[in-house]
């Protein structure tokens, strides 16, 4: 279980960096932050931690990853490993959103018995 939280964590942190690169601090702050919920031990709020890692997924590192691709193309720079690095970086964020599910059916298995 605690490889699950590193992840989903490790996720998180990442997000918050990119969103730190950019000097949205606020936002970074938000991503950083989001973690701290998953020692509450409820399943609505790491499904909620699960949606916003989906959806960051798509909405930050898909559209990042098209206009960096863009950006090198247009510029007549290899873009192969940027493709490479930044599809990782998107299956990580999904593989950690799927992580959640294992938290989730854990504490649901828990709060049952008791």
């Amino acid at each position: 279980m605690w490889w699950r939280v590193t992840i989903i964590t490790l996720a998180y942190l990442l997000l918050g960096a990119h969103f730190m690169r950019y000097g949205q601090m606020f936002i970074c702050a938000a991503y950083v932050g989001a973690p701290l919920l998953l020692m509450l031990k409820h399943s609505t709020l790491t499904r909620l931690l699960q949606i916003v890692l989906a959806v960051s997924a798509v909405f930050v590192w898909g559209l990042s990853s098209y206009d960096y691709v863009q950006m090198r193309i247009a510029m007549d720079m290899p873009w192969y490993r940027l493709s490479a690095i930044m599809s990782l970086v998107t299956l990580f964020t999904v593989l950690a959103s799927l992580c959640c599910n294992g938290l989730i059916a854990k504490w649901n298995k828990v709060r049952s018995l008791a």
